[in-house]
């Protein structure tokens, strides 16, 4: 049997099932309703997915920068985005980036206010690998003519971070290398 493509079912996007001629022409080909042919890969979830840390005798900062935050105003039900960046030291455990991307996108139908997202997401996220250090930073683009920026930590309590020492900035990522 051939994989299914979107170009296979029936009624294609924006048709509709009533027309007979239609009905006819999927019955005659075998096409399968489009709601079953179009199945995602992969689904939003809230679980998070963690594995051992490979070097828990020494801090060392993980890095990440979200750029397609998702989820809607609670009052308007507008979408609004937001680049998260989270910095952590681990402890015992890590977490794992599939899980993370899945767990980010369960909010993109979900109504939260900025600073309840924000710190909710802390809260997911030290419940699940409880590290040394976590900060999160929620920068929220602009609605209504104001900008938000949210920005929650956690500390372990019997953690005691190093002596800092400067280095320079890490640069913004972008979608490219080079």
């Amino acid at each position: 049997m051939k994989n299914q493509s979107v170009e296979n079912v029936w009624p294609p996007p924006g048709g509709h099932t009533s027309d007979r001629h239609g009905a006819a022409v999927a019955a005659h080909y075998n096409l399968k309703p489009f709601r079953q042919a179009a199945i995602m890969p992969s689904r939003p979830t809230k679980t998070l997915e963690t594995f051992d840390n490979p070097a828990p005798q020494r801090d060392y900062r993980i890095h990440m920068e979200i750029p397609e935050f998702t989820c809607l105003c609670p009052k308007t039900g507008q979408p609004d985005f937001a680049v998260l960046t989270l910095d952590y030291v681990p402890d015992k455990r890590c977490i794992e980036l599939k899980s993370l991307k899945l767990y980010i996108w369960s909010f993109r139908d979900e109504g939260h206010f900025h600073e309840d997202v924000t710190n909710r997401i802390l809260d997911d996220l030290v419940r699940a690998i409880k590290p040394r250090f976590m900060r999160l930073t929620a920068r929220f683009f602009v609605r209504g003519g104001i900008f938000t920026n949210v920005v929650a930590e956690h500390r372990k309590k019997s953690w005691k971070p190093q002596p800092s020492i400067e280095l320079a900035a890490l640069p913004p990522q972008s979608n490219v290398r080079g």
